[in-house]
């Protein structure tokens, strides 16, 4: 699992890529608290364009950002979502607390 960052007018785009499982959760979620915590962002967009398998440790990546960005009264939302990471999102009901798209989100 790979990443690319970058921040614009207090807006934090993470572009997630490969695998998100078990092996590679913590890991995640230790670099994406510290890139909230350098930037303070007021939204934060997760894209999971490249991201070609995800089990339900995604969720709790999700979750933990979700946390993060709660912290700092900021929003997250979750775009350019492939089919499968999709259905373990949606089967979790995470979109009931934060927005959920196959598209990327507007500029």
């Amino acid at each position: 699992m790979n990443f690319t960052s970058f921040l614009q007018d207090k807006r934090l785009t993470i572009l997630l890529s490969g695998e998100i499982d078990h092996h590679a959760a913590r890991e995640i979620m230790s670099a994406l608290t510290a890139k909230i915590d350098v930037y303070l962002p007021s939204y934060c967009e997760l894209d999971f364009g490249a991201v070609t398998f995800m089990d339900s440790s995604g969720i709790a990546i999700v979750i933990h950002t979700l946390r993060a960005m709660n912290e700092l009264e900021g929003k997250l939302r979750l775009t350019h979502v492939p089919p499968q990471p999709m259905k373990v999102l949606l089967a979790s009901g995470i979109q009931k607390l934060v927005a959920v798209s196959q598209e990327r989100s507007p500029a």
